[in-house]
């Protein structure tokens, strides 16, 4: 690591301990700080948490936040899932406490080359493909942000001449003051987060400022294919390259071959990558089928875009499901795709009574009070050659702790349903 002694004495309060604060507020006792650690929620994910910070030392409170654990901090550090317009951040604000992301600790401690990648989707895929095609040219890779491998619970093993593809998110984007990847890219920008954010202009206004302390020694990748993103081209100061869809290589794989060639990786190592590629879990990830019926778990799909990809995909009668906690999309914007693919849907959560208004005059619908009745009852109304597509559109976090535990209760209902109907078979 670099800027080691940088922290040393500081009093340094972790805003937040789910993973990202666990391991900002560790990395930073070990590195001399006196931390505080200041959590909303107190439940047992939470308290299992508190007994993995490395030391007693560590003050912690859970429940709330407290001016106490604000006043007097040398620096705060917020969780992505900590708002701008907190109560913690506006504390610190008032006592004139300079207040960071949990990525930008991780750039202040970082020896090797950070890649990191945005957008609206497609983030993971391409975080996980570059680093899939680095690892292929024989350079030694750390992949982790917004991926959920914290870039703090990493940054200690990353060593000068090593490579971080780094996924990260308008949320982390909020909070930095010096980030400064070699290379930036980003993917896309549709409309998403907007129960967070205030509007489109303030959404993006955070995703750009991947850019914003690069210089000409540094790399933007745009999609030239999206005109929000093409378009700030003009007020980016690092060296700016394009990738384009084509019908060789889809969006994904062709900003993968862009940030290649800036690295002098070959094509032929991207192509060997591309064709071994088996996707991430919960990313249009097909399971069993059943009585010839199959199911996709796409549970990382938390837009609009993510949902209308997947029916680009599928060539048979789709069943789908989704919701959850709405994130102020627009649920029409599926409608051109959905209208002769999808045969129900069936809502969960939240956000179905404003899923129902947007697709019900289009689209059979129907309502579920949870994921395994709007799984079951899809099965009992599919027909052979359907698909059942888990494709929410929306966050979890009205259900389930993140996309990747409703992704798993998803399999779980799925591989439940086939053990029964093999058994009755």
């Amino acid at each position: 690591m670099r800027n080691t002694l940088i922290f040393k004495g500081k009093l340094v309060t972790v805003i937040g301990l789910a993973r990202s604060g666990l391991a900002c507020a560790n990395l930073l006792f070990s590195l001399g700080a006196k931390v505080r650690v200041s959590e909303a929620k107190d439940n047992p994910q939470i308290r299992l948490n508190v007994s993995k910070l490395k030391s007693k030392k560590i003050k912690f409170e859970l429940g709330s936040h407290t001016r106490d654990f604000i006043r007097g901090a040398d620096l705060v550090v917020v969780s992505p899932g900590v708002t701008q317009q907190s109560r913690p951040v506006a504390w610190a604000r008032a006592f004139d406490i300079s207040v960071v992301s949990e990525i930008e600790i991780g750039w202040l401690l970082c020896s090797g080359k950070i890649i990191a990648v945005t957008g609206s989707s497609g983030k993971t895929t391409v975080t996980t493909l570059i680093a899939n095609v680095l690892e292929a040219d024989k350079k030694r890779v750390f992949t982790c942000g917004n991926i959920g491998r914290p870039f703090t619970s990493l940054v200690h093993k990353i060593r000068e001449g090593d490579y971080v593809s780094l996924e990260v998110s308008s949320f982390q984007l909020e909070g930095i003051n010096h980030f400064k990847p070699e290379v930036a890219v980003m993917l896309n920008i549709s409309p998403n987060h907007l129960d967070r954010h205030k509007d489109m202009q303030e959404y993006v206004q955070a995703k750009k400022r991947i850019f914003i302390n690069q210089d000409k020694g540094c790399f933007a990748v745009l999609n030239a294919n999206d005109l929000v993103v093409k378009n700030l081209a003009s007020r980016i100061n690092a060296q700016t390259l394009f990738f384009k869809e084509s019908r060789a290589f889809n969006p994904n794989q062709a900003a993968v071959l862009c940030v290649a060639s800036l690295l002098g990786i070959r094509k032929n190592v991207c192509l060997k990558v591309f064709k071994e590629f088996k996707g991430i879990q919960h990313r249009f990830e097909r399971l069993e089928s059943c009585r010839g019926v199959s199911f996709i778990n796409d549970s990382k799909s938390t837009t609009g875009i993510s949902t209308i990809w997947a029916l680009k995909n599928l060539f048979s009668p789709v069943i789908l499901i989704a919701g959850g906690r709405d994130k102020g999309i627009d649920y029409k914007a599926i409608l051109p795709y959905a209208r002769n693919k999808v045969k129900e849907v069936f809502a969960v959560g939240e956000a179905k009574n404003k899923i129902k208004q947007a697709l019900s005059d289009c689209l059979p619908f129907y309502e579920a009070a949870s994921l395994s009745e709007a799984v079951k009852r899809a099965f009992d109304q599919a027909r052979r050659g359907d698909c059942i597509l888990l494709s929410p559109m929306c966050s979890s976090f009205d259900m389930f702790s993140d996309y990747q535990a409703r992704g798993r209760a998803f399999k779980r209902i799925v591989a439940d349903l086939i053990r029964k109907n093999k058994k009755n078979a």
